[in-house]
């Protein structure tokens, strides 16, 4: 699975193109709030919670009605949500941070996960055992000016010529059909690609991201909204919150059936795929925090201070302003 399927790549956006919430009545007669949330990639385990909470009820019975969207080839989810296009998206910590050093009015509402699983992998033929190995490869990614500056930047630190990697755009190609075919190495979730590779007996070299630096061990992916949401209409926010929360804290408790779950709403998907990825993958969507979706502002404010050293943001991070607890639940 690919992380970042477009983060803030122009961010020439739409500031204008919010769109009015609708609203509509159920047989009930109960007025709802119509609203769209879209992914980051196709429908995978990161985004269980969200079909949990749709297929339980909770958007209802917090009166929203969600319709959860896959973003289109060249969507640029971060710039929809932000200029209210689209109320809420699946985005990445990287991805916000950026935004708020150009002035794009994005904030994290909830970290899906609480720890990057997020790693590099390669084939084991490619002996590429080091960052450093990465020299003399191909990178296979999606364009992303983000995603190139963050391997660049990983590169540096472990004193890696990044100019003698071939960057090359393999797009929304499967990571199994373009590694080692088009790309040496790639950027990967464990809890999605590598979990595959388990299932296929295949061995994978592996530089978890999270160990690269103390600084990369930030929230990816995470739940986005705009401050204009988040100003005008706090009680969506909350309304949708609550919702989620409950979605991802029976992922958390009841992996197979959340599992099942994602798959009738997305038959497309391979289904032992799922189950196996969802058995790894919801221990881990708290892990060791306090509640499911709750951020900390030394997490926010270690990896911006990191961008900014590698000159991957220009002006000085207001990490309290780029993420937000308040619409969560309070914890027991």
């Amino acid at each position: 699975m690919k992380k970042w399927i477009l983060v803030v790549s122009s961010l020439v956006f739409l500031l204008g193109a919010c769109s009015e919430s609708s609203s509509k009545s159920t047989e009930e007669g109960e007025e709802q709030t119509s609203v769209k949330v879209m992914l980051d990639w196709f429908p995978n385990t990161n985004h269980t919670g969200l079909y949990v909470a749709k297929e339980k009820g909770y958007f209802e019975e917090e009166g929203l009605d969600v319709e959860i969207l896959q973003p289109g080839e060249n969507a640029n989810v971060n710039s929809m949500v932000a200029s209210g296009e689209i109320d809420f998206g699946v985005g990445y910590q990287e991805g916000v941070t950026q935004a708020r050093d150009q002035g794009i009015p994005l904030v994290s509402i909830g970290a899906i996960l609480q720890h990057n699983t997020s790693m590099f992998a390669s084939l084991e033929e490619t002996d590429i055992h080091s960052v450093k190995d990465f020299e003399g490869k191909r990178y296979g990614g999606w364009g992303s000016p983000v995603e190139e500056a963050m391997l660049q930047a990983v590169m540096k630190q472990a004193g890696a010529d990044y100019s003698s990697v071939e960057n090359i755009n393999v797009g929304a190609t499967d990571f199994f059909k373009a590694i080692g075919r088009d790309a040496d190495f790639m950027w990967i979730y464990y809890g999605w690609d590598g979990v595959e590779a388990e299932r296929r007996g295949k061995e994978l070299n592996l530089q978890r991201v999270r160990d690269l630096h103390p600084a990369l061990d930030y929230y990816t992916p995470l739940l986005t909204t705009s401050e204009s949401l988040m100003k005008d209409k706090p009680d969506v926010a909350e309304a949708f919150m609550h919702a989620v929360t409950k979605g991802y804290e029976d992922a958390i408790q009841n992996p197979e059936e959340a599992a099942s779950m994602l798959i009738e709403a997305n038959p497309e998907l391979n289904e032992e795929l799922v189950y196996e990825s969802q058995e790894w993958l919801s221990p881990r969507y708290q892990e060791d925090a306090s509640q499911w979706g709750i951020q900390e502002v030394d997490r926010w404010e270690d990896y911006g201070n990191w961008m900014k050293e590698q000159g991957l943001i220009q002006s000085s991070f207001d990490a309290e302003s780029a993420f937000t607890n308040e619409f969560l639940p309070e914890g027991d």
